[in-house]
């Protein structure tokens, strides 16, 4: 689910897992990188309140491309468009 509605959780939602996701890139980073670090917390106890796997992160993550917050550079690395 894209946006959260009235059964689904703001963290169960693209939307959520963008703002997580966009959180992580404060480098230059690969797919990799971000999936590896969003999957350390994924799988803590003490981590995102909401499990996503990687179709999830890569859903994220176009949507974010999208909405103009991130881009890629010619070497395949995302950077944050925010900051």
């Amino acid at each position: 689910m894209i946006l959260p509605s009235k059964h689904i959780r703001f963290s169960e939602s693209l939307l959520g897992l963008g703002g997580i996701l966009l959180s992580f890139i404060n480098e230059p980073k690969t797919v990799d990188d971000i999936w590896f670090k969003y999957s350390e917390i994924n799988n803590s106890k003490k981590g995102f309140p909401a499990y996503h796997n990687f179709d999830n992160v890569i859903l994220a993550l176009n949507y974010l491309y999208l909405i103009g917050a991130i881009f890629i550079d010619n070497n395949g690395k995302i950077h944050n468009a925010v900051n």
